[in-house]
């Protein structure tokens, strides 16, 4: 897919999207269990990338596909669907602008889990950055 974005510039739309995706469903929460708005918002992200892989013609065979790739697609499917009932759950119980940025304390686990596991090593400044979301998600929580 060539568009003419960096890394950079998806993962600013990422960052846009994650943040509606919270407005849109703390709006949504309203007398529906998070768990079946879970199950809804799981069939609508299947049905958007099912037209999105047929109108792109990208379709290829998944059981070509080795079984290593397999195993980290299933848990990182598994993994984000905790985490999306997670996030529910808290959004039916918190206020969006607490639970999202909240949420983001992800970032400083994935940055521990890629440095162990996968050996990135980010420079002073990136850790810097990630120390002062560290403080920011420290300042929420202690917000109550």
């Amino acid at each position: 897919m060539s568009t003419g974005l960096t890394w950079f510039g998806w993962a600013l739309l990422s960052a846009l999207f994650a943040a509606l995706t919270a407005i849109f469903a703390k709006a949504g929460l309203q007398r529906v269990d998070p768990d079946l708005a879970t199950w809804i918002r799981t069939g609508v992200v299947w049905g958007a990338l099912t037209l999105l892989l047929t109108l792109a013609g990208k379709w290829s065979d998944p059981s070509a596909l080795p079984a290593r790739t397999w195993t980290f697609l299933v848990l990182s499917g598994l993994a984000a669907g905790a985490s999306w009932l997670c996030y529910f759950r808290a959004l039916s119980l918190g206020d969006a602008s607490q639970v999202a940025p909240v949420d983001k304390a992800s970032l400083l686990l994935l940055v521990l889990f890629a440095y162990v596991f996968l050996g990135e090593r980010p420079s002073s400044r990136e850790w810097l950055g990630i120390a002062l979301i560290g403080a920011g998600v420290l300042l929420l929580g202690l917000r109550r």
